[in-house]
C-alpha cells in the first residue's frame, strides 16, 4: 500500500511514481503481489479534490492504482486511517512518504514524529506483522528560503530515523528509505515540490533500493528500463 501526500497521489496527467514502482514490480518481482488502498483517483487541479483518472499512462490499471494517499495530507491525518485501511485491504507492506505537509502547516517536528509513532502503532494493530519501508522528508523550495523551516525538516528526520531504529521489531520490521541519489528540485520537481518524471523514478527507486536490499524483494531500480515499458498487470 502506497501511502503519502502530494508527491504520492500526484495531479491531473502525471504519471507518479506508484506508476513507476508497478511497472518495476512487473520487471523483476519473481513473487506475485497485489496493490491495495481505499483510493484510485489523482488530485484534480481544476476541482481541488481527488477526482481525476487522467493518469499519464491510461493503461494503468484501475487495480494497480490503489493507494492511501492526498492532496495536503500527512501523518496527522494518515496516522487515524491506517488501522483501517491495513485490516480492511489486508496490506502486508507499507510504503510511506509523508510530513512535508505537517512541517508546512500542521505540527512541529517533535508532533510530527509522535504522529509517526501513532500511525504505526495503528498498522500494527490492524497486522501485527505489517512491514514498512519510510522516506524522510524531501527538502523542497521553501526550505531553501526559510531557515526556520529548513531546519524543522533536517529535525524531523533525525527523529525519524531513531523511531524507525527503536519501533523496527523482527517481526515488523521498518525500513528507512534514503533521500533519492541525484535529487535537485530543478529537476526532480516541476515546481520545486511535486515530483517530475524524473522525480518519480528518482522516488521510486529509493523505495525498490530499500526493499531489494533488505528484504530481497524485486531487483535494482533501472529508470531506463521503465521509461516506455509495456507489462502486464498483476
Amino acid at each position: 500500500m502506497f501511502v503519502g501526500d502530494s508527491m504520492t497521489i500526484g495531479s491531473t496527467g502525471d504519471f507518479t511514481w506508484r506508476h513507476r514502482m508497478w511497472q518495476h514490480l512487473n520487471a523483476t518481482s519473481g513473487d506475485p503481489y497485489r496493490i491495495v488502498g481505499p483510493r484510485r483517483a489523482l488530485h484534480d487541479p481544476a476541482t481541488g479534490d481527488a477526482s481525476s483518472s487522467a493518469y499519464a499512462d491510461p493503461g494503468f490499471p484501475e487495480e494497480a492504482r490503489r493507494h492511501l494517499a492526498g492532496w495536503g495530507e500527512g501523518w496527522l491525518h494518515m496516522a487515524p486511517l491506517i488501522g483501517e485501511a491495513v485490516r480492511r485491504y489486508e496490506a502486508d507492506t507499507l510504503l510511506v512518504s509523508l510530513g512535508l505537509i505537517d512541517l508546512g502547516f500542521y505540527t512541529n517536528a517533535e508532533q510530527t514524529a509522535e504522529n509517526v509513532r501513532r500511525f504505526v502503532a495503528g498498522a500494527r494493530q490492524a497486522a501485527p506483522h505489517v512491514r514498512a519501508v519510510l522516506m524522510p522528508v524531501i527538502p523542497n523550495v521553501r526550505a531553501t528560503t526559510d531557515a526556520a523551516f529548513g531546519a524543522q525538516c533536517a529535525r524531523f528526520n533525525e527523529l525519524l530515523a531513531k523511531a524507525v531504529a527503536e519501533l523496527s521489531l523482527p517481526g515488523s520490521p521498518l525500513l528507512l528509505a534514503s533521500e533519492p541519489d541525484g535529487w535537485d528540485i530543478e529537476r526532480a520537481t516541476y515546481d520545486g515540490t511535486h515530483p517530475s518524471e524524473r522525480g518519480e523514478h528518482l522516488l521510486a527507486g529509493a523505495f525498490a533500493q530499500a526493499m531489494h536490499q533488505a528484504w530481497g524483494v524485486g531487483g535494482p531500480y533501472r529508470a531506463d528500463a521503465m521509461a516506455g515499458a509495456a507489462v502486464p498487470a498483476r
